[in-house]
């Protein structure tokens, strides 16, 4: 059986840009999403303008039982996988207090806990006559502390040191692992609204979701470990490494906290 790339979040605004930068490289999928009709939708299109394979299933990255039986089924029919692209994740803002259990829960169990679930489970069903890689959606976000976005961001900083650490580790069994750092990406309504709200240094940092794709897929068949898109957002991130934790955590208090006012007062208008 052919080999394939495994997508997972494939559904969303940066799911649907890999899908559609790996189909067009002729590469065969596989895509799962909570979403089933849509990710059927999203296949039949793939299939229709770049003429690949493409298959899918249903999965609720925050249930490990659904998780489990979408492992199953891949076993069962002996599919094997060259590359892993963990796109599903989940995003609250707003204060901490403002959250539920719950909520703060299904962030990590989505972020952190899917993520590291899907690669372990899919490094046993990788294709050992190929180079393995494997693509972690990570954030510009996680190498702070982020007030407002507190849960979100520690995520993906585990996600990152983890991705890191990996592979240094898997590197011995050719598989490589790179952590996509972006900024602010303009995959729905709400975080076009969350890069407006945040003015002239939202715009500046925000990138193509296309473009993103395509760089970051190119980076990994290299073995790049981390890619940061854009060059303000590394000049940006290799400033913060020189200002400590703390004053970085009020300074992007306080940016949130404005955009937070903008942004409602935006709403405010709208309605």
């Amino acid at each position: 059986m052919e080999s394939m790339v495994f997508i997972s979040g494939a559904v969303g605004g940066f799911g649907r840009a890999v899908a559609a930068e790996c189909a067009s490289r002729d590469y065969a999928l596989f895509l799962t999403d909570l979403d089933g009709e849509r990710l059927t939708v999203l296949a039949g299109a793939l299939s229709r303008a770049y003429h690949v394979r493409v298959e899918t299933a249903a999965c609720d990255m925050a249930r490990a039982e659904s998780r489990s039986a979408l492992f199953e089924r891949l076993a069962a029919q002996e599919c094997r996988f060259w590359m892993v692209i963990n796109v599903a994740g989940m995003a609250y803002e707003g204060p901490f207090l403002e959250r539920t259990r719950g909520e703060i829960t299904n962030i990590v169990r989505v972020n952190v806990e899917s993520t590291l679930d899907v690669t372990r489970a899919l490094l046993d069903l990788r294709d050992r006559t190929k180079t393995c890689r494997i693509i972690n959606v990570c954030s510009m976000a996680g190498f702070y502390p982020m007030p407002v976005m507190a849960t979100y961001a520690a995520t993906k900083r585990l996600l990152i040191n983890i991705s890191i650490a990996l592979a240094d580790e898997l590197a011995a069994c050719g598989v490589t692992v790179t952590a996509l750092c972006p900024a602010g990406m303009p995959t729905n309504e709400d975080s076009c609204r969350a890069i407006e709200a945040q003015g002239f240094l939202g715009r500046i940092t925000t990138q193509n979701v296309s473009s993103i794709a395509a760089r970051t897929i190119d980076l990994a068949l290299r073995g790049r470990r981390i890619f940061i898109p854009g060059k303000f957002n590394r000049f940006l991130h290799c400033a913060g490494t020189l200002v400590p934790p703390v004053v970085i955590s009020k300074l992007v208090g306080s940016r949130w906290r404005s955009a937070q006012a903008r942004r409602r007062a935006s709403l405010t208008e709208v309605n």
